[in-house]
């Protein structure tokens, strides 16, 4: 592994804007960079970089983050790949460290597994060219179907030899380790307990990455068993809802013409590509994902669908309709003539044939949609309503809202309905659709926490503060230096109720974004000094003082992302004096040479002694403000920028949505991009944003009183039902308190 110096030299050298330069033309509006995204297709730039911060975002795609992460992102490559692409682009020598076991394990176990494909794709390959079997039957089929060599290298088509296992011995005496070849679904073992070859007597059809790499095999029976394909199952390389079969040989064709073509099988592709037609892919069979359609935007927004011309492809051409059209992908249907598929239609007709072909009966998918299914009702009016329910459900599904009323016009004419009716269905179809992804991000932003609203409360335990304590934070946040004590709870703790989800996300953001910028200070007594009693300033960054009161009021946060966010935020502090400190040595030379000129331009001027006082003294007031705007801005953007370029996928994710989402000043005041606002009310926020996390964890403790006091009514347990009314009486007291708090922290008048 790269040692941690070296890793922060190549995060510190890397441009953002250098590097995405490479791929991007960039136009510069004010302190920012905009152009068009490389991660898809788009008319209007979105993607914007930040050279300050030094990372980019798409605000369409949500794609970007570092350096680092994008060149993974746009390049296909690992954490470490990316890492070393960068230190060859800067020309920084790669120190590698000693790596933990853990890191070792997992890094081995990829690497071995990406090693093992390899060489099984590259063994089956020449079994197929250089054995009498491999040429006999499995040469001679993809031959028989039309298979030119060209297609047949191009994408490393194979043959298992039929021989029980004769690719286990082979990688046994290779030195592979078995369990990564059962893991990777190339070896099997039998009920007795006999390891074999899973894909023996069949083609080979690899599956490859974005990156070339192969990550899963695909085998095609030639015996007539009862599996007439089998697939690689899941492992750490390969998930089958995020994979293309041929998007590695289609991927540069896509993004000359400008459009994708979607099959359904492998050599639905082959036939294509060597015929001319190189835009191509396949899903392999399977119902079109998410993460599919997602890789398809990224190179293109135009897409046809290639089915069948008979009833089953008519049918299978309506399904994953409205998932398409939410990606914002232009789609079309493609219906070969009865008795053709992709393949042979292709091995029948030239490439201009075939593109004369789509140019004349591709059709928009709304479109066709609203005519087959009114083809298929006739006179029924019920199986009527339900194809027109159907074809205002796709309509729904278009996030543009031109798209939408384009398509309502049309499809009132060919539905027969009014534009006005079309219209109100579609709208309110629309609504419901938006709450369901507002509800499904909601639940995706707090992983591994149940989605229930009867979630069992959190125990909350007592907040003390130090008698001794005189805390120095800004006059408006002075009303919360009042002692407040949660209520105690000795049950264990239990999981949080999903309202308090977003106050602790409130909290972990404003550790995100300002973490070790300076919060407050306080004067704590101090005996350390021979027995002597005297004080000594404790001061507290922003991320400092939400730990501080939080181990104070032995609270933490539940939802484990934030928490892995946080202690990855407090591990890093001591790197960032490090980094701090060193910024000012490589920045003092250049603040004397810019000393110097001011000096000597003065001394050119012929100034009065007090004169040149004064603009001496102008000059090293801007210098020294300069100098501190500099290191604010280490301070401040040290924990956004490692967080949005780590290693860890859903950390990096999360810090880039905390950083570029609106800034929420107050329940009634919300502006977009005004970050300096928020800065300034830094004091008011983070304090308030943890009064309202611990207000609500005492009015969970309140509900869960309630319900112990109802379950005890009439069982005669006096003592218990007074302890219950006491802890009651003395919560009530300190939400009292806590709501007198949050409340004198209103930021602005309700009139705004």
């Amino acid at each position: 592994m790269i040692d941690r110096a070296t890793v922060e030299r190549i995060k510190e050298t890397a441009d953002i804007v250098d590097v995405v330069g490479d791929y991007v033309h960039l136009i510069r509006r004010g302190s920012n960079y905009m152009g068009l995204c490389p991660f898809h297709n788009e008319r209007t730039p979105s993607f914007s970089v930040n050279k300050a911060k030094n990372f980019c975002y798409c605000f369409s795609c949500k794609k970007g983050g570092s350096p680092v992460n994008f060149i993974m992102e746009k390049e296909g490559l690992s954490y470490h790949e990316a890492l070393l692409h960068l230190a060859r682009k800067y020309g920084i020598e790669v120190v590698e460290r000693e790596v933990t076991d853990e890191e070792r394990a997992r890094q081995s176990l990829r690497e071995a597994m990406f090693v093992a494909n390899e060489w099984a794709m590259r063994k089956m390959e020449e079994d197929m060219w250089q054995t009498d079997e491999g040429r006999d039957v499995g040469l001679q089929y993809l031959t028989e179907r039309g298979v030119t060599d060209a297609a047949i290298k191009a994408f490393h088509l194979g043959y298992a030899l039929d021989r029980g296992n004769n690719l286990t011995e082979a990688a046994r005496k290779a030195g592979f380790q078995l369990d990564i070849l059962k893991q990777l679904g190339l070896i099997g073992t039998s009920q007795q307990g006999r390891d074999y070859d899973r894909f023996r007597g069949r083609v080979i059809f690899p599956i490859l990455n974005t990156a070339g790499k192969v990550i899963a095999f695909g085998g095609r029976d030639l015996k007539g068993g009862l599996a007439k394909y089998i697939n690689s199952p899941e492992s750490e390389l390969y998930k089958k809802s995020n994979e293309l079969y041929g998007i590695f040989q289609a991927k540069s064709a896509i993004v000359s013409e400008g459009k994708c073509f979607l099959v359904e099988g492998y050599m639905d592709v082959i036939g294509m590509w060597q015929s001319g037609m190189k835009n191509v892919v396949a899903s392999s069979g399977t119902a079109l994902t998410d993460g599919q359609i997602a890789m398809i935007h990224r190179f293109t927004e135009n897409i046809t669908l290639i089915y069948d011309g008979d009833a089953a492809g008519i049918k299978a051409s309506l399904r994953g309709i409205d998932m398409l059209l939410s990606h914002k992908l232009n789609v079309k249907v493609l219906l070969l003539p009865d008795g053709d598929d992709p393949d042979s239609f292709a091995r029948k007709h030239t490439p201009e044939d075939f593109k004369a072909y789509v140019a004349e009966h591709e059709t928009d998918i709304i479109r066709f949609k609203a005519q087959v299914l009114l083809d298929t009702v006739k006179s029924d009016p019920q199986k009527r309503i339900s194809a027109i329910n159907s074809v205002v459900e796709s309509i729904a599904h278009i996030p543009d809202p031109v798209s939408r009323d384009v398509y309502v016009q049309e499809c009132s004419i060919i539905l027969g309905v009014p534009e006005a009716t079309v219209a109100r269905s579609v709208s309110r179809a629309r609504r419901l659709i938006v709450e369901n992804i507002k509800n499904q991000r909601t639940l995706k932003s707090y992983p591994d926490t149940p989605a229930t609203n009867n979630a069992p409360t959190m125990p909350v335990t007592p907040r003390h503060e130090p008698s001794q304590t005189s805390q120095t934070v800004s006059p408006e946040t002075a009303g919360n230096t009042e002692p407040t004590t949660a209520p105690q709870n000795d049950a264990a703790r239990m999981q949080i109720n999903p309202v308090v989800m977003p106050l602790e996300r409130e909290v972990i953001k404003y550790c995100v974004r300002y973490a070790y910028l300076p919060f407050c200070s306080y004067e704590i007594e101090d005996n350390t000094n021979g027995g002597e009693s005297g004080t000594r300033v404790v001061n507290l960054d922003v991320a400092g003082f939400v730990e501080d009161e939080l181990s104070q009021s032995e609270m933490d946060f539940t939802v484990p992302l934030f928490k892995k966010t946080f202690e990855l935020i407090k591990g890093m502090r001591d790197a960032m004096t490090e980094t701090l400190s060193r910024h000012r040595i490589n920045s003092e030379k250049k603040y004397q040479e810019l000393r110097a000129a001011a000096y000597q331009e003065i001394a050119g001027k012929g100034l009065s002694i007090p004169e040149i006082e004064r603009e001496e003294k102008k000059i090293e007031t801007t210098l020294n403000e300069q100098r501190k705007a500099e290191e604010h801005g280490v301070i401040k953007e040290y924990a956004v920028k490692h967080l949005c370029s780590h290693e860890d996928d859903e950390i990096r994710k999360f810090a880039m949505d905390i950083s570029f989402e609106r800034h929420h000043l107050s329940n009634i005041y919300v502006k977009t991009g005004n970050a300096q606002l928020e800065e300034d009310k830094l004091s008011v926020l983070v304090v308030r944003a943890i009064d309202e996390w611990k207000n609500e964890l005492i009015n969970q403790r309140i509900n869960e009183i309630f319900r112990k006091m109802r379950e005890i009514v009439g069982k005669g347990d006096i003592e218990k039902e007074q302890q219950l009314q006491a802890e009651l009486t003395s919560i009530y007291a300190i939400r009292s308190q806590m709501a007198r708090i949050i409340g004198d922290r209103t930021l602005f008048n309700r009139k705004v």
